[in-house]
């Protein structure tokens, strides 16, 4: 079953529940993933879906430390819902010591030489760990190794 399709069929569950926070959430995603359809050209395919979710994700935790920060208990709590609901249609997330062996082989692969290597070594990164860890500080682990 691709995402979509499970996008799709929780959708029905959620409204057949009444459970309006799952629901407002899928359609939200549902939205967003049709409009990057149609922006793109596209099919819609699970990596679009999971860029998709990637997205909404990001901007949740930044929406949360933004409302913690003007002291909104209230919107931070909607949000980390929200932000449970959307991990659920997310790969399982490797761990840090699983990132750094992908890192590992991924220099032994590329071989860089300098900081200049980084875009070589962050494509081979993102094909192989995207939508399974946080991007950031992949990115991070590599500037790190590289300066």
């Amino acid at each position: 079953m691709t995402l979509e399709e499970k996008l799709k069929q929780d959708l029905v569950v959620a409204m057949k529940e009444k459970n309006k926070e799952k629901l407002d959430v899928i359609r939200m995603v549902k939205a967003a993933v049709d409009l990057e359809h149609i922006n793109k050209k596209c099919d819609i395919t699970d990596e679009l879906v999971l860029d998709v979710l990637s997205k909404q994700i990001k901007m949740r935790n930044d929406s949360i430390s933004e409302f913690s920060k003007a002291e909104r208990t209230d919107l931070v709590e909607k949000t980390k819902r929200e932000l449970e609901i959307l991990l659920t249609y997310m790969p399982e997330q490797l761990t840090e010591e699983e990132v750094e062996k992908v890192i590992d082989e991924i220099f032994s692969t590329v071989k860089p030489e300098s900081a200049r290597d980084m875009g070589r070594v962050m494509k081979e990164a993102t094909a192989r760990l995207k939508g399974k860890t946080d991007m950031k500080m992949v990115s991070t682990k590599i500037k790190e190794r590289l300066g």
